[in-house]
């Protein structure tokens, strides 16, 4: 039998002669590569699945007319603009929208905003809303917190919408969006000007958000339509971008003066997004350190325990002409055989508990990454490698005629 032949006899002789202490090892970096298998595929399907989260909670991009009234003398974006703004940001990714036309409408005499929208775009922008009802539709409106406290409304009631046009007049002849900044908490402009009339609509449903969306009365564009006499376009585009640069997609909107609209970001969404996701990666570099740390130590105490037992064994050994080269690199062997074994194991259980997880916590899927599964299980030989040094540095330093002084 060849050296080699006889070296690799020893390990597994000693490997299963232990294996108590065996299964110990294997364990230990099973655990440790189970847990970072774990959240290393978290962390890497997690950060897209809060931006999609993030932009789930309304816009973070939004598009408003820098002019008033276009060459055709109507007010707003026209349907063109809108679709050639939308392309330009889906260009630079994923992209949901919805736009919003304002005008200045009377309740019961007392002035509101009425907003009319796609209710489809709105419902599938803004997941956060809480709408007690339905959204609205032909003869039926949307109704925020605020104004149906302050009227009384429910959702059935009838509401009397009337729309002056002297109320939208402006120095450039449109609906101006400065009108919603004159609401109150009741969502009421200042007025004093009483007009009952108007057209009936039923309240489908009333809308609680928390902010100023609780002031407005939302429709659908073809009602704003009939109530005003008016077809125009939209006042504001509202943007739930995926663009990774979402400061340059502004600045390019902007640099195109021709189109006649301005991009302002949402700061306070895109600050929060990015906020979550350097939480969650701090997290995980501080429980990676933490079970890496473990790992070591369980692995460490495994190995110094096994050099105990074979401590007459090494001393024998040494006494008959072994080096301590050869000593140690046979326990070096055996350590990343136990780190290959609970890697192999720990990366298959990690990634099941990574898919359960996703699919249980953050409702999404995640694809097997090979590479990943790869560099974990070699990781986990090297980290039992480098537990076994200390333990093995003291193994190559046994005097045998000690040892077999003890015996």
């Amino acid at each position: 039998m060849t050296n080699t032949g006889m070296f690799f006899r020893m390990l597994f002789s000693a490997v299963f002669r232990r294996r108590s202490r065996a299964v110990m090892a294997v364990v230990a970096s099973l655990v440790g590569a189970a847990t970072l298998f774990c959240l290393a595929m978290i962390c890497l399907a997690v950060p897209q699945q809060m931006n999609e989260e993030m932009r789930a909670y309304g816009a973070n991009l939004i598009v408003t007319p820098t002019e008033s009234t276009n060459a055709d003398g109507k007010a707003g974006i026209d349907k063109a603009m809108v679709q050639h703004t939308t392309e330009m940001v889906k260009a630079k990714g994923s992209a949901k929208y919805a736009t919003y036309r304002y005008e200045n409408v009377r309740v019961n005499a007392s002035p509101y905003v009425m907003a009319g929208v796609n209710a489809a775009q709105v419902k599938n922008l803004n997941h956060h809303w809480v709408v007690d009802g339905s959204w609205p539709t032909d003869g039926k409106v949307l109704v925020g917190r605020d104004i149906a406290d302050a009227i009384g409304l429910r959702i059935g009631s009838a509401i009397t919408i009337g729309y002056r046009a002297s109320d939208n007049a402006s120095t450039n002849g449109t609906s101006s969006n400065s009108s919603i900044d004159q609401q109150t908490k009741d969502g009421r402009v200042s007025s004093d000007i009483m007009d009952t009339s108007g057209t009936e609509f039923r309240v489908a449903g009333i809308v609680d958000t928390g902010g100023s969306e609780d002031s407005i009365i939302y429709s659908t564009n073809a009602d704003v339509n009939k109530l005003t006499g008016i077809t125009r376009g939209v006042d504001v585009i509202e943007y739930s971008a995926g663009a990774s640069d979402l400061a340059g997609l502004v600045s390019s909107i902007n640099d195109m003066t021709s189109m006649h609209v301005k991009a302002q970001q949402v700061t306070k969404i895109t600050a929060s997004d990015t906020r979550i996701i350097t939480m969650l990666q701090t997290l995980f570099w501080i429980v990676s350190l933490v079970v890496l740390v473990l790992t070591l130590v369980g692995v460490g105490t495994t190995i110094s325990s096994i050099v105990s037992q074979r401590r007459n064994e090494i001393g024998l050994r040494k006494a008959l002409g072994a080096s301590s080269r050869a000593i140690g690199t046979e326990f070096y062997i055996e350590s990343s055989l136990y780190g290959l074994i609970g890697g192999l194991i720990g990366t298959a259980i990690g990634y099941g508990l990574a898919s359960w997880l996703c699919v249980a916590v953050f409702e999404r899927s995640i694809v097997f990454n090979w590479w990943l599964a790869l560099i974990s299980v070699l990781f986990s030989a090297l980290v039992a490698i480098v537990a076994s040094i200390p333990p093995v540095h003291r193994a190559t330093r046994i005097d045998p005629a000690v040892v077999l002084r003890e015996e």
